[in-house]
């Protein structure tokens, strides 16, 4: 069984309104979340054999402190169509990155696009606020056949305020 997870990047700031989108750092709380859900990844034992994030650097530095925080030997792939992706884009990314000896991937992107795919995966509407975590079991064998309509089980889903 393979094993998708999805990390929504943690808090932003928007102090800076020169500052583009994209290029957007964490706020204080932002960088404090992150390393907990790392440890949280740790403590359940579902540290990922590959991470895959946006490019944004907002979500490269919540993969990394994330990934800091389990001591993450491997290195973060650092992906431009990840940024503000859609579900079906979220997918095809994992799809056509992975190779079939990973068993455990996290992708670590941008809402719309990361909690339209939780609801699908899903099955059902699941609000995903900012450093949330899904992680689903998929029955399939290879990551080229990810696509949505897959069967998938929701595993676990930890939003920040919950673990507080």
């Amino acid at each position: 069984m393979k094993t998708l997870m999805l990390l929504r990047h943690a808090k932003s700031s928007w102090k800076d309104k020169r500052i583009s989108d994209h290029d957007r750092p964490l706020n204080k709380r932002g960088k404090k979340i992150a390393p907990v859900m790392g440890h949280l990844i740790l403590e359940k034992q579902l540290v990922p054999d590959l991470i895959l994030s946006s490019t944004a650097v907002r979500a490269r530095t919540t993969a990394e402190a994330v990934a800091e925080a389990y001591n993450y030997k491997h290195t973060i792939e650092h992906i431009d169509e990840l940024y503000l992706a859609t579900a079906g884009e979220l997918l095809f990314q994992a799809q056509n990155r992975v190779d079939d000896s990973t068993d455990r991937v996290m992708l670590v992107a941008h809402n719309p696009g990361m909690e339209d795919l939780v609801s699908r995966l899903s099955g059902h509407p699941e609000p995903f606020p900012t450093a949330a975590l899904a992680v689903f079991g998929l029955g399939i064998e290879s990551w080229r056949a990810l696509e949505l309509g897959v069967e998938t089980s929701l595993l676990h889903l930890w939003r920040p305020r919950e673990l507080e």
